[in-house]
Protein backbone atom coordinates (compact mmCIF):
# COMPACT_ATOMS: atom_id res chain seq x y z
CA UNK A 1 0.00 0.00 0.00
CA UNK A 2 0.99 3.21 -1.05
CA UNK A 3 -0.07 6.70 0.32
CA UNK A 4 -0.08 9.13 -1.92
CA UNK A 5 0.24 13.03 -0.16
CA UNK A 6 -1.88 15.47 -1.80
CA UNK A 7 0.01 18.41 -0.37
CA UNK A 8 -2.30 19.81 1.85
CA UNK A 9 -4.89 20.41 -1.07
CA UNK A 10 -8.29 21.80 0.34
CA UNK A 11 -9.72 22.39 -3.46
CA UNK A 12 -12.26 19.68 -3.86
CA UNK A 13 -12.35 20.21 -7.45
CA UNK A 14 -8.37 19.43 -7.34
CA UNK A 15 -9.31 16.88 -4.90
CA UNK A 16 -11.43 14.71 -6.93
CA UNK A 17 -9.15 15.05 -9.80
CA UNK A 18 -6.55 13.83 -8.19
CA UNK A 19 -8.65 10.50 -6.88
CA UNK A 20 -9.93 9.86 -10.40
CA UNK A 21 -6.56 10.92 -12.61
CA UNK A 22 -4.56 8.16 -9.58
CA UNK A 23 -7.40 5.26 -10.48
CA UNK A 24 -6.89 5.80 -14.34
CA UNK A 25 -3.18 6.56 -14.55
CA UNK A 26 -1.39 5.42 -12.10
CA UNK A 27 -0.04 1.24 -12.38
CA UNK A 28 -1.81 -1.51 -11.99
CA UNK A 29 -0.92 -4.24 -9.17
CA UNK A 30 -0.30 -1.62 -7.02
CA UNK A 31 -3.07 -0.27 -3.73
CA UNK A 32 -2.54 3.20 -2.97
CA UNK A 33 -4.64 5.40 -0.22
CA UNK A 34 -5.30 9.44 -0.24
CA UNK A 35 -6.32 11.54 2.06
CA UNK A 36 -7.99 14.83 1.47
CA UNK A 37 -9.91 17.61 3.62
CA UNK A 38 -11.73 19.63 1.52
CA UNK A 39 -13.11 23.46 2.18
CA UNK A 40 -17.12 23.81 2.45
CA UNK A 41 -18.64 21.84 -0.44
CA UNK A 42 -21.20 19.85 -1.01
CA UNK A 43 -19.97 16.94 -3.65
CA UNK A 44 -22.95 15.02 -5.31
CA UNK A 45 -23.16 11.66 -6.20
CA UNK A 46 -22.81 10.62 -9.96
CA UNK A 47 -26.39 9.60 -10.70
CA UNK A 48 -28.42 12.58 -8.78
CA UNK A 49 -29.92 15.91 -9.68
CA UNK A 50 -27.90 18.67 -8.08
CA UNK A 51 -30.97 20.72 -7.87
CA UNK A 52 -32.37 18.17 -5.45
CA UNK A 53 -29.85 17.89 -2.96
CA UNK A 54 -28.46 21.70 -2.36
CA UNK A 55 -30.16 24.86 -1.02
CA UNK A 56 -29.18 26.41 -4.55
CA UNK A 57 -29.26 30.01 -2.55
CA UNK A 58 -27.77 29.19 0.05
CA UNK A 59 -24.94 27.66 -1.30
CA UNK A 60 -24.08 31.09 -3.30
CA UNK A 61 -24.77 33.27 -0.57
CA UNK A 62 -22.13 31.16 1.19
CA UNK A 63 -19.48 30.24 -1.55
CA UNK A 64 -19.83 26.60 -0.99
CA UNK A 65 -18.36 24.53 -3.71
CA UNK A 66 -21.00 21.70 -5.34
CA UNK A 67 -19.22 19.10 -7.62
CA UNK A 68 -19.82 16.13 -8.69
CA UNK A 69 -17.93 12.49 -7.95
CA UNK A 70 -17.59 9.79 -10.44
CA UNK A 71 -19.07 7.41 -7.72
CA UNK A 72 -22.80 7.13 -6.68
CA UNK A 73 -24.25 7.08 -3.88
CA UNK A 74 -25.68 10.40 -2.10
CA UNK A 75 -24.57 14.03 -1.54
CA UNK A 76 -22.42 14.69 1.58
CA UNK A 77 -20.97 18.05 3.04
CA UNK A 78 -17.63 18.14 3.19
CA UNK A 79 -15.97 21.18 5.62
CA UNK A 80 -12.16 21.18 7.25
CA UNK A 81 -13.75 19.35 10.33
CA UNK A 82 -14.16 16.22 8.08
CA UNK A 83 -11.32 13.68 6.61
CA UNK A 84 -11.56 11.80 3.14
CA UNK A 85 -9.93 8.93 2.70
CA UNK A 86 -10.48 6.68 -0.27
CA UNK A 87 -8.50 2.89 -1.39
CA UNK A 88 -7.54 2.79 -5.33
CA UNK A 89 -6.69 -1.04 -5.86
CA UNK A 90 -6.96 -3.01 -8.88
CA UNK A 91 -10.69 -4.05 -9.65
CA UNK A 92 -11.68 -7.51 -7.88
CA UNK A 93 -15.75 -8.45 -8.58
CA UNK A 94 -15.46 -9.90 -4.55
CA UNK A 95 -14.14 -6.08 -3.60
CA UNK A 96 -17.41 -4.09 -5.35
CA UNK A 97 -19.78 -3.26 -3.09
CA UNK A 98 -18.00 -4.82 -0.46
CA UNK A 99 -17.81 -1.85 2.09
CA UNK A 100 -16.90 -3.55 4.91
CA UNK A 101 -13.27 -4.72 3.23
CA UNK A 102 -12.06 -1.58 2.94
CA UNK A 103 -13.82 0.55 6.43
CA UNK A 104 -12.66 -2.55 8.28
CA UNK A 105 -8.87 -1.04 8.82
CA UNK A 106 -10.49 2.21 9.44
CA UNK A 107 -13.04 1.07 12.30
CA UNK A 108 -10.38 -1.01 13.89
CA UNK A 109 -8.04 2.27 14.40
CA UNK A 110 -11.63 4.28 15.58
CA UNK A 111 -12.03 1.29 17.93
CA UNK A 112 -8.92 1.84 19.37
CA UNK A 113 -9.31 5.42 20.07
CA UNK A 114 -12.44 4.79 22.23
CA UNK A 115 -15.23 5.01 19.22
CA UNK A 116 -17.14 2.08 19.23
CA UNK A 117 -17.38 2.33 15.37
CA UNK A 118 -19.20 -0.32 13.34
CA UNK A 119 -20.27 -1.18 10.23
CA UNK A 120 -24.17 -0.86 10.04
CA UNK A 121 -26.28 -1.11 6.56
CA UNK A 122 -24.55 -1.67 3.61
CA UNK A 123 -22.07 1.66 3.83
CA UNK A 124 -22.70 3.41 6.20
CA UNK A 125 -19.84 3.93 9.89
CA UNK A 126 -22.14 4.28 12.54
CA UNK A 127 -21.58 5.35 16.85
CA UNK A 128 -25.22 4.45 18.87
CA UNK A 129 -26.94 4.30 15.13
CA UNK A 130 -25.37 7.82 14.64
CA UNK A 131 -23.98 8.42 11.12
CA UNK A 132 -20.05 9.33 11.40
CA UNK A 133 -18.78 7.74 7.92
CA UNK A 134 -20.58 7.60 4.57
CA UNK A 135 -18.75 5.69 1.84
CA UNK A 136 -19.12 5.10 -1.59
CA UNK A 137 -17.55 3.27 -4.20
CA UNK A 138 -16.39 3.45 -8.47
CA UNK A 139 -14.97 1.12 -10.60
CA UNK A 140 -13.47 0.73 -14.07
CA UNK A 141 -12.79 -1.99 -16.24
CA UNK A 142 -9.46 -2.75 -14.30
CA UNK A 143 -9.41 -0.24 -11.66
CA UNK A 144 -11.63 0.82 -8.32
CA UNK A 145 -11.80 2.75 -5.97
CA UNK A 146 -13.92 2.55 -2.21
CA UNK A 147 -13.89 5.89 -0.52
CA UNK A 148 -15.62 7.91 2.78
CA UNK A 149 -15.62 10.52 5.41
CA UNK A 150 -15.09 10.64 8.99
CA UNK A 151 -16.91 13.59 10.44
CA UNK A 152 -14.35 14.58 13.35
CA UNK A 153 -15.52 18.12 13.49
CA UNK A 154 -18.03 19.64 10.91
CA UNK A 155 -20.33 21.76 11.69
CA UNK A 156 -23.29 19.77 11.26
CA UNK A 157 -25.67 22.66 11.05
CA UNK A 158 -24.04 23.93 8.39
CA UNK A 159 -24.85 20.19 6.53
CA UNK A 160 -28.69 20.65 7.35
CA UNK A 161 -29.00 24.56 5.84
CA UNK A 162 -26.66 23.35 2.65
CA UNK A 163 -28.46 20.60 1.85
CA UNK A 164 -32.23 21.69 2.78
CA UNK A 165 -33.51 21.68 -0.87
CA UNK A 166 -35.67 24.83 -1.21
CA UNK A 167 -36.85 24.26 -4.60
CA UNK A 168 -39.75 21.79 -4.94
CA UNK A 169 -41.87 20.23 -7.46
CA UNK A 170 -38.17 19.08 -9.22
CA UNK A 171 -39.22 15.25 -10.90
CA UNK A 172 -36.52 13.44 -12.18
CA UNK A 173 -34.98 9.91 -11.86
CA UNK A 174 -32.01 11.20 -10.07
CA UNK A 175 -30.75 9.18 -6.90
CA UNK A 176 -31.85 11.19 -4.20
CA UNK A 177 -30.05 11.22 -1.08
CA UNK A 178 -31.94 9.44 2.24
CA UNK A 179 -30.83 12.10 5.21
CA UNK A 180 -29.22 10.03 8.36
CA UNK A 181 -28.87 11.00 12.10
CA UNK A 182 -25.55 12.24 11.70
CA UNK A 183 -22.86 12.66 14.58
CA UNK A 184 -19.16 13.95 14.81
CA UNK A 185 -16.71 11.43 16.05
CA UNK A 186 -14.95 14.13 18.78
CA UNK A 187 -18.48 13.80 20.66
CA UNK A 188 -16.91 10.21 21.50
CA UNK A 189 -13.43 11.52 21.93
CA UNK A 190 -12.35 11.91 25.32
CA UNK A 191 -9.79 14.99 24.59
CA UNK A 192 -10.86 16.93 21.77
CA UNK A 193 -8.32 16.34 18.69
CA UNK A 194 -7.64 18.94 15.49
CA UNK A 195 -8.41 17.80 12.02
CA UNK A 196 -4.35 17.34 11.44
CA UNK A 197 -3.65 15.59 14.50
CA UNK A 198 -6.67 12.76 13.94
CA UNK A 199 -5.46 12.51 10.21
CA UNK A 200 -1.68 11.64 12.00
CA UNK A 201 -3.62 9.24 14.25
CA UNK A 202 -5.58 7.00 11.35
CA UNK A 203 -2.92 7.36 8.88
CA UNK A 204 -0.55 5.86 11.97
CA UNK A 205 -3.31 3.20 12.49
CA UNK A 206 -3.18 1.81 9.00
CA UNK A 207 -0.06 1.99 8.64
CA UNK A 208 0.34 -0.72 11.30
CA UNK A 209 -2.08 -2.92 9.35
CA UNK A 210 0.49 -3.17 6.97
CA UNK A 211 3.64 -4.31 6.97
CA UNK A 212 4.77 -2.51 3.78
CA UNK A 213 3.79 1.17 3.69
CA UNK A 214 5.20 4.42 1.88
CA UNK A 215 4.56 7.62 0.95
CA UNK A 216 4.93 9.07 -2.81
CA UNK A 217 4.62 12.32 -3.99
CA UNK A 218 3.21 13.52 -7.28
CA UNK A 219 6.16 14.54 -10.05
CA UNK A 220 5.35 18.26 -11.85
CA UNK A 221 3.89 16.28 -14.77
CA UNK A 222 1.56 14.63 -12.87
CA UNK A 223 0.31 17.31 -11.15
CA UNK A 224 -0.02 19.10 -14.48
CA UNK A 225 -2.15 15.88 -15.89
CA UNK A 226 -4.39 16.56 -12.32
CA UNK A 227 -4.76 20.02 -12.72
CA UNK A 228 -5.62 18.98 -16.60
CA UNK A 229 -8.57 16.99 -15.54
CA UNK A 230 -9.57 19.72 -13.39
CA UNK A 231 -10.06 22.47 -15.38
CA UNK A 232 -11.99 20.09 -18.33
CA UNK A 233 -13.97 17.88 -16.13
CA UNK A 234 -14.21 18.94 -12.29
CA UNK A 235 -14.51 22.69 -12.67
CA UNK A 236 -17.45 22.72 -15.61
CA UNK A 237 -20.76 23.75 -15.06
CA UNK A 238 -21.55 20.82 -17.37
CA UNK A 239 -20.40 17.74 -15.20
CA UNK A 240 -21.46 19.29 -12.15
CA UNK A 241 -24.82 20.24 -12.95
CA UNK A 242 -25.17 19.96 -16.65
CA UNK A 243 -24.86 15.88 -15.79
CA UNK A 244 -27.71 15.91 -13.47
CA UNK A 245 -30.25 13.37 -15.15
CA UNK A 246 -34.15 14.34 -17.09
CA UNK A 247 -36.28 16.31 -14.90
CA UNK A 248 -38.96 18.30 -14.68
CA UNK A 249 -40.14 21.17 -12.97
CA UNK A 250 -43.75 22.98 -12.18
CA UNK A 251 -43.10 26.08 -10.30
CA UNK A 252 -46.46 28.18 -9.58
CA UNK A 253 -46.85 31.24 -7.43
CA UNK A 254 -49.42 34.23 -7.33
CA UNK A 255 -48.46 37.62 -7.58
CA UNK A 256 -50.67 40.96 -7.94
CA UNK A 257 -50.73 40.42 -11.63
CA UNK A 258 -52.55 36.99 -11.38
CA UNK A 259 -51.24 33.41 -11.18
CA UNK A 260 -48.48 32.37 -13.18
CA UNK A 261 -47.68 28.80 -13.74
CA UNK A 262 -44.34 27.31 -15.49
CA UNK A 263 -43.76 23.64 -16.99
CA UNK A 264 -39.91 23.40 -17.64
CA UNK A 265 -38.15 20.18 -18.75
CA UNK A 266 -34.69 20.05 -18.47
CA UNK A 267 -31.87 17.47 -20.30
CA UNK A 268 -28.61 17.27 -19.36
CA UNK A 269 -29.15 20.83 -17.94
CA UNK A 270 -30.44 22.74 -20.86
CA UNK A 271 -33.95 23.65 -21.39
CA UNK A 272 -35.68 21.76 -23.49
CA UNK A 273 -39.24 22.52 -22.89
CA UNK A 274 -40.78 25.93 -21.42
CA UNK A 275 -44.00 26.76 -21.23
CA UNK A 276 -45.90 29.72 -19.12
CA UNK A 277 -49.43 29.69 -18.07
CA UNK A 278 -51.91 31.69 -15.71
CA UNK A 279 -54.34 34.43 -15.51
CA UNK A 280 -52.61 37.45 -16.18
CA UNK A 281 -52.74 40.10 -18.50
CA UNK A 282 -50.12 41.06 -20.84
CA UNK A 283 -49.79 42.92 -24.18
CA UNK A 284 -47.00 40.70 -25.97
CA UNK A 285 -47.12 36.79 -26.73
CA UNK A 286 -45.37 35.04 -23.91
CA UNK A 287 -43.85 32.62 -26.24
CA UNK A 288 -41.23 35.02 -26.94
CA UNK A 289 -40.04 34.39 -23.37
CA UNK A 290 -40.41 30.46 -24.02
CA UNK A 291 -38.80 30.19 -27.48
CA UNK A 292 -35.54 32.49 -26.11
CA UNK A 293 -35.07 30.00 -23.03
CA UNK A 294 -35.24 27.04 -25.46
CA UNK A 295 -31.69 25.69 -25.68
CA UNK A 296 -30.66 27.51 -22.24
CA UNK A 297 -28.77 25.79 -19.22
CA UNK A 298 -30.54 25.84 -16.49
CA UNK A 299 -28.57 28.25 -14.61
CA UNK A 300 -29.64 31.47 -13.12
CA UNK A 301 -26.91 33.52 -14.44
CA UNK A 302 -27.89 32.38 -18.08
CA UNK A 303 -31.64 32.45 -18.02
CA UNK A 304 -30.52 36.81 -16.46
CA UNK A 305 -28.44 36.98 -19.25
CA UNK A 306 -30.98 35.83 -22.05
CA UNK A 307 -34.07 38.15 -20.42
CA UNK A 308 -31.46 41.27 -19.51
CA UNK A 309 -33.84 43.28 -22.40
CA UNK A 310 -36.74 41.57 -21.83
CA UNK A 311 -39.67 43.88 -19.94
CA UNK A 312 -41.62 41.99 -18.28
CA UNK A 313 -44.15 44.39 -17.72
CA UNK A 314 -45.17 43.85 -21.38
CA UNK A 315 -45.64 40.22 -20.73
CA UNK A 316 -47.32 40.20 -17.18
CA UNK A 317 -48.18 43.61 -16.13
CA UNK A 318 -46.55 44.97 -13.41
CA UNK A 319 -44.76 42.07 -12.33
CA UNK A 320 -40.53 43.36 -11.16
CA UNK A 321 -38.23 41.24 -13.64
CA UNK A 322 -36.52 39.60 -10.74
CA UNK A 323 -39.68 38.04 -9.43
CA UNK A 324 -40.06 35.98 -12.61
CA UNK A 325 -36.76 35.02 -12.75
CA UNK A 326 -36.70 33.91 -9.10
CA UNK A 327 -39.90 32.10 -9.82
CA UNK A 328 -38.20 30.32 -12.65
CA UNK A 329 -34.93 29.69 -10.28
CA UNK A 330 -35.20 30.50 -6.65
CA UNK A 331 -36.79 29.73 -3.86
CA UNK A 332 -40.21 28.21 -3.19
CA UNK A 333 -42.37 30.63 -1.24
CA UNK A 334 -42.24 30.03 3.03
Amino acid sequence: MIFIENEGNNDPFLNLALEEYILRNFKQGQDYLLFYINEPSIIIGRNQNTLEEINQSYVEENNIKVVRRISGGGAVYHDFGNLNFSFITDYDVKSLNNFRKFTEPVIKVLNKMGVPAELKGRNDIVVNDRKISGNAQFSSVKRMFSHGTLLLDSDLDEVTRALQVKMSKIQSKGHKSVRSRVANISEFLEESLDIETFRSIILKGLYEEREEFETYHLTPEEWEGVHKLKAEKYDSWDWNYGRSPKFNIQRTRRFPIGEIDLRIFVDKGLIEEFKIFGDFFGKEPVSNIENRLIGARYDKSEIESLLADIDTKFYFGDLPKEDFIDLIYGEDEV
